[in-house]
């Protein structure tokens, strides 16, 4: 793999307390090898990055990309396996189409990690993995599987199977299947530790790794349902975070106590009825006052995938300095899916997802990717 020298960029390398300055990026074996004010290398392929802002690509911690598919004469869904309100065994990987016209739109946007979820019609909905958005196998794009086990509450799942008339057809039912789900898991979980070597079951093994502290449970809810995840996680001793979260500046006190992360949005979602009647963009700057991990997500291909850039617009609109508003979509979700150590930054020895942009994203109208590298191959360059 060739060695690629970006020179002279404004670098916003998201580290902690680490401002805009100029500097160059040595990139070899698809990681950063070299940050510093300036350097050489005879070797390199040379870009230069004068007057642009050179940044961590972008990361969306809540896509549906490739499960859903809606460019098709007949719209596709993938992401529901609603024969169950407890699918936590199955795995988004076999239901992605890694051909979805969709990722390539991400990456020349500048996207260039997703986490794709199951959808949220089933209360356990299934494993969430984290993938870069270049390439044609989804597997060898998966950068961790699982990420997550995904979790709803609220009118999908109660809409699902109130229509079949069977539990849960209303919102105590819901919870009354997340509690004793997480029961059975433990159970479950201490027999297999016990050496009662229960039968095997997929569900439950799926459930396993968040009740051990691995992964996180991605729990869609908004409004008081966001009580309900709280307590319920608590009690069981998961780490988990709010999915959506409409309505969240009525519960800021409780969010902060809980210690869970959020994945606010779409932002540019309409207000209606229901789950969706209190739009509260201003919760993200409130939250992340307060000290609350916060990302900021499109739910994709529900949004499009470049209303990202909308979205940043939103948050500053709504006070939140650009610079903090750009930790929300590169550093937080990195967080959030695990992947800190490889993604989220330009830090030596990390990934080499980088995109040039001119302008700023958030602040400038007509910012525009110019240049998307991800494992340190150029993969979109503006003509």
């Amino acid at each position: 793999m060739e060695r690629i020298l970006i020179k002279n960029g404004i670098l916003c390398t998201m580290a902690e307390d680490e401002d805009y300055r100029k500097g160059d990026i040595l990139i070899e074996d698809g990681k950063i090898k070299a940050i510093a004010d300036s350097l050489d290398d005879d070797g390199a392929k040379i870009i230069d990055a004068s007057s642009y802002y050179v940044m961590p690509g972008l990361v969306d911690a809540h896509t549906h990309i490739g499960l859903f598919d809606f460019n098709a004469s007949a719209s596709v869904d993938d992401a529901n396996e609603m024969t169950d309100p407890v699918t936590a065994g199955v795995d988004a990987r076999y239901g992605v189409n890694p051909k979805a016209r969709e990722f390539e739109v991400c990456y020349r946007n500048g996207i260039t990690t997703l986490l794709i979820t199951p959808g949220s019609g089933n209360v356990f909905c299934g494993q969430a993995f984290a993938a870069k958005t270049y390439g044609d196998n989804i597997f060898d794009m998966t950068l961790k599987a699982p990420c997550a086990v995904k979790i709803a509450l609220g009118g999908n799942p109660k809409n699902t199977y109130g229509d079949m008339k069977r539990l849960p057809m209303t919102r105590m039912g819901v919870a009354q299947v997340l509690w004793e789900t997480f029961r059975k898991a433990k159970q479950y979980l201490e027999d297999k530790e016990s050496g009662k070597n229960p039968a095997y079951d997929a569900d439950m093994e799926g459930i396993i790794p968040a009740l051990k502290g691995e992964i996180p449970c991605k729990i869609h809810c908004t409004q008081y349902d966001m009580l309900t995840a709280i307590e319920v996680a608590t009690a069981f001793g998961v780490h988990f975070s709010l999915e959506h979260a409409w309505g969240a500046t009525d519960y800021l006190d409780e969010i902060v106590e809980s210690g869970c992360d959020v994945c606010y949005g779409p932002i540019a979602t309409y207000r209606c009825p229901g789950e969706r009647r209190k739009i509260d963009v201003e919760a993200v700057k409130l939250l992340d006052d307060r000290g609350v991990n916060v990302a900021i997500i499109t739910d994709s291909p529900i949004l499009s995938e470049e209303s990202l850039y909308h979205h940043i617009g939103e948050a500053v609109r709504e006070g939140l300095s650009q610079k903090r508003a750009m930790r929300m979509v590169t550093i937080n979700p990195a967080r959030i899916i695990g992947a800190e150590e490889r993604i989220g930054s330009l830090e030596i020895g990390k990934d080499a997802d980088i995109i040039l942009v001119k302008g700023k994203l958030g602040l400038d109208t007509d910012a525009e990717v110019q240049c998307t590298i991800i494992d340190g191959k150029i993969v979109y360059e503006k003509s």
